[in-house]
């Protein structure tokens, strides 16, 4: 097991705390969401709030394990000041892109910590392209799994697969590439390669915007 930074343990804690009380207090649940109306009405803390809270505890359970797995390449890249401008900067903007995406409908509402997570995730890849996952049981390079979530991700906004905030994903995986990059611009001689291939998603999202096919 290796030795968690206490960021990273903040960052859970207030997650698990947050959540718990959503799963009991169904008005802090309903008041804290990701809502499009609440939000038009000028509830702006929810672009930030809803990242704290979960639909139950396995949705919680794989969002903080996944934290947990990641954020210590980046911290030890980057040190804990920047992690947490990822992490905080990741979640906005994933919110950011969800409402862009769905600001018209009023209705729409969403919850969770995955794009913060994805983030940190978008992050530890630049830094360590070759890390080995385990993805529904099989091995894969961590930048494989990156672009292929991505893409995912592309075609779940297009389709509108299940009850996933996959603008969300993309939009947090977006402002860790670009924060990570600002941070550490040395990966554009490092990494190069990889940098290259993680900005193809990201590159692919917007021409079909431009395009209007998504």
């Amino acid at each position: 097991m290796q030795n968690i930074n206490m960021a990273t343990i903040a960052i859970i804690v207030a997650n698990v705390i947050i959540s718990l009380k959503g799963f009991n207090d169904f008005s802090f649940f309903e008041k804290y969401k990701f809502n499009i109306a609440g939000i038009r009405k000028g509830e702006k803390i929810r672009m930030f709030s809803s990242g704290f809270l979960h639909a139950d505890f396995s949705h919680l359970l794989f969002n903080m394990i996944t934290l947990y797995f990641f954020a210590n390449v980046v911290i030890i890249s980057l040190g804990v000041v920047k992690f947490i401008l990822i992490y905080l900067a990741s979640l906005v903007f994933g919110n950011l892109l969800s409402f862009f995406f769905h600001k018209e409908e009023f209705h729409y509402s969403a919850i969770g910590a995955s794009g913060a997570v994805m983030g940190i995730l978008y992050s530890a890849i630049l830094f360590d392209p070759n890390a080995m996952l385990i993805v529904f049981v099989i091995p894969m390079k961590a930048w494989i799994f990156g672009i292929l979530f991505l893409l995912f991700s592309i075609y779940g906004m297009k389709k509108s697969i299940g009850n996933i905030g996959h603008d969300a994903h993309f939009g947090g995986a977006i402002a860790g590439y670009i924060l990570t990059i600002a941070f550490a611009p040395y990966l554009l001689d490092t990494h190069l390669w990889i940098v290259t291939l993680l900005a193809f998603p990201i590159v692919l999202l917007f021409i079909l915007l431009k395009l209007k096919k998504i």
